[in-house]
């Protein structure tokens, strides 16, 4: 995929970004005639003030680590306030498009046109996606043994059957997403050069010829990323990995803070909750609207309205207001200011370099 200033500027037209704000608000909206109920607005003024302040810094922990984290995996080269557009831009684009497409697939890009070579803005997103995954990969074992094994939500009337496919196809999403975990780490430190002749051998196979240029661009940006990444010190890896705790767990941390707003939680039911979570992301990332929009208001009572009842539709719109409407805003605002600083001294075609810059991973945890 080409990206040039034209093209971003269709993909974040204001048309294609009102499209997914109106879905997500008529769900809510639909939501809340559905379940509405007289002592609903007493409910919502004596929140818990304290868990409220709690969910807001968490939010500022989450955004705070992301920049931290992009910023120090650039090894500097990039300022504060270029860490944080381009951080607010890879949540803008997170949110304008679908889940199973992510605002992954235009970081490279985004890095890139901040001037960082092509080798290192490839590597860059490599480790920031690997470690984002690794995360998954250890936090899934844990929440288990924690919670007893107890994380898929106890839904009224889902037939045990349906509920018993719902955790086959939770743990098979894990294995795959610890496969490919594991195979990007074998692939960057351990063994580049064989990964790279495997996926050029896939590339010449008839069957595999429709994806033949995508599996060519990954097999050199492997190699390219490897020899960015091979040199990095215990320092580079052990703040990286940190960064990457910090921002994940205050990604799942947000649903119980808001839910402790209106309802006593115990320890147990704040693990329970953060390890439904996880379930929940993985829903939300097979999601063909942007942003998960429509999904995620529907599929929220599912896991997380045993807590909540008929309040349910209300944390359901504070929770979206925060992780989703928030940043479509702010991107909007980023957005245009961002474009016209990279692209004021370029000529008008930029095909062939900005499809250089462009990398995708087929499994990536969302933000």
């Amino acid at each position: 995929m080409a990206l040039s200033l034209q093209k971003l500027q269709s993909q974040f037209s204001v048309r294609r970004l009102l499209l997914p704000m109106l879905l997500g608000l008529g769900v809510v909206g639909y939501m809340l005639y559905r379940n509405y109920q007289p002592d609903q607005l007493q409910t919502l003024l004596n929140a818990n003030l304290g868990w409220l302040a709690v969910a807001l810094l968490v939010l500022f922990i989450r955004d705070f680590g992301y920049i931290y984290r992009i910023r120090h995996v650039t090894d500097k080269a990039l300022s504060w306030r270029q860490s944080f557009s381009v951080i607010m831009l890879w949540e803008f684009a997170s949110c304008a498009l679908p889940s199973v497409v992510g605002g992954s697939t235009i970081a490279a890009y985004i890095l890139f046109k901040e001037k960082i070579p092509l080798g290192k803005s490839i590597a860059q997103v490599m480790v920031t996606a690997m470690l984002d995954n690794l995360y998954f990969v250890a936090a899934v074992p844990l929440v288990l043994l924690f919670t007893q094994g107890h994380v898929l939500p106890e839904m009224e009337g889902l037939n045990p059957a349906l509920r018993e496919s719902l955790g086959v196809a939770f743990f098979i999403s894990y294995l795959l997403i610890a496969l490919y975990a594991c195979a990007m780490f074998y692939a960057l430190f351990i063994n580049p050069k064989a990964v790279k002749q495997l996926l050029l051998r896939l590339a010449r196979m008839k069957l595999l010829r429709r994806w033949s240029p995508a599996l060519f661009r990954h097999a050199n940006e492997l190699l390219i990323a490897s020899q960015h990444l091979h040199h990095k010190p215990r320092a580079y890896w052990l703040r990286a990995s940190l960064s990457t705790f910090f921002v994940w767990t205050a990604r799942y941390v947000i649903i119980g803070c808001l839910i402790a707003a209106f309802a006593h939680l115990s320890l147990h039911e704040h693990l329970v909750i953060f390890s439904r979570n996880l379930i929940y992301k993985i829903v939300l990332f097979v999601s063909v609207t942007p942003g998960a929009a429509g999904i995620a208001e529907v599929a929220f009572p599912a896991f997380f309205g045993a807590f909540l009842g008929g309040f349910t539709t209300i944390v359901v719109l504070l929770y979206r207001l925060l992780t989703y409407y928030l940043y479509l805003l702010v991107g909007a605002f980023v957005f245009p200011r961002w474009a016209a600083r990279v692209f004021k001294h370029e000529t008008p075609s930029l095909e062939n370099a900005s499809a250089a810059a462009f990398t995708k991973n087929p499994i990536l945890l969302n933000r």
